[in-house]
């Protein structure tokens, strides 16, 4: 499996580097930053220090996208710490490449048709554009797994939205309306059973192979003990890695995707249509209709994965 990897590390996209880099026959081609957690260029430099901790000091990293197509920027120094990786970014990295990530996209998607997966952890401004530099993108690649949005579930923003679809609605919208035949969508009604505990934790802090991700990993168990009043940690961007990694953690199903783009209170939410066709009682809606569905995860093997995980950073 090869891997275009779209991030804003940010902790927990720390750890699906990570996690992508043990598993065996998967290649991370090359990574694209994006704002989010933090700026475009902190998160292209996060990258690169985390890719090197894992032995990829190769691998190309790209900036991204500096702001969303919309609104201002925003970025969650408060859930990552000031560079993004709970204090433990260390010295300047390598250098990036002279080319956008949306670009840096493109190109391979050109050069190596069906062949290349994206995993997008963050706002989805560079898939967005990479879409409007390229129509014919959705059929270049092999997979498309998005990390985002929140289905049946309260956001983790607003009561609605969740992180990347907020930091981005138009982006996010564009991506669900441009017709990728293989999308695959983990939202926060997966992510959120994936949470690791403080035995976990505590295991993974006694392994000498582990001390980068512990450390980073002190800090975000501090953000969260404090939001949940356990100590604790939600997996998001490492369960989204491992689906790609091996579907068969998870369950889904299809459905058509929109984001509400102007709603007051519920600009960035995810909205889809889950009732059943019921005798001529259902009313069809118009969130994403015409779409083509996205495979929605809508459970996981949660205990599974986090032993996968565990052993991917030990």
């Amino acid at each position: 499996m090869r891997i275009i990897l779209d991030t804003d590390p940010g902790i927990d996209d720390s750890l699906a580097i990570l996690y992508l880099a043990a598993q065996p026959g998967v290649e991370i081609v090359a990574v694209g930053s994006v704002h989010g957690n933090v700026p475009a260029p902190v998160a292209a430099a996060n990258a690169l220090r985390v890719l090197d901790v894992a032995g990829l000091d190769t691998v190309p990293v790209a900036v991204g996208a500096h702001r969303p197509l919309a609104q201002e920027l925003r970025t969650a120094e408060m859930v990552h710490g000031d560079d993004g990786l709970g204090g433990q970014a260390g010295p300047s990295p390598r250098s990036v490449i002279q080319e956008s990530a949306a670009e840096q996209l493109v190109r391979l998607a050109r050069a190596h048709p069906g062949e290349l997966s994206v995993l997008a952890l963050g706002p989805l401004t560079n898939i967005a554009l990479a879409v409007l530099l390229e129509p014919r993108l959705p059929e270049l690649l092999r997979h498309l797994v998005v990390l985002g949005g929140a289905l049946g579930v309260p956001g983790n923003v607003t009561p609605h939205a969740e992180a990347n679809i907020w930091h981005d609605p138009e982006a996010a919208d564009l991506v669900f309306d441009a017709g990728f035949p293989n999308l695959t969508l983990v939202g926060l009604d997966v992510t959120e059973t994936a949470r690791a505990d403080a035995e976990w934790l505590d295991a993974l802090a006694a392994e000498p192979r582990a001390m980068f991700a512990s450390a980073m990993l002190e800090h975000y168990a501090g953000f969260y003990s404090a939001m949940l009043g356990v100590r604790a940690v939600t997996m998001h961007d490492p369960l989204a890695a491992a689906l790609l990694c091996d579907p068969s953690l998870g369950t889904y199903r299809d459905v058509a995707v929109a984001v509400e783009l102007h709603g007051t209170y519920t600009r960035g939410q995810l909205v889809s249509d889950w009732r059943t066709i019921a005798d001529d009682a259902h009313i069809e809606s118009e969130a994403g209709r015409g779409r083509t569905p996205v495979h929605a995860a809508v459970s996981v093997d949660a205990d599974k994965f986090l032993t996968l995980l565990f052993e991917a950073l030990t």
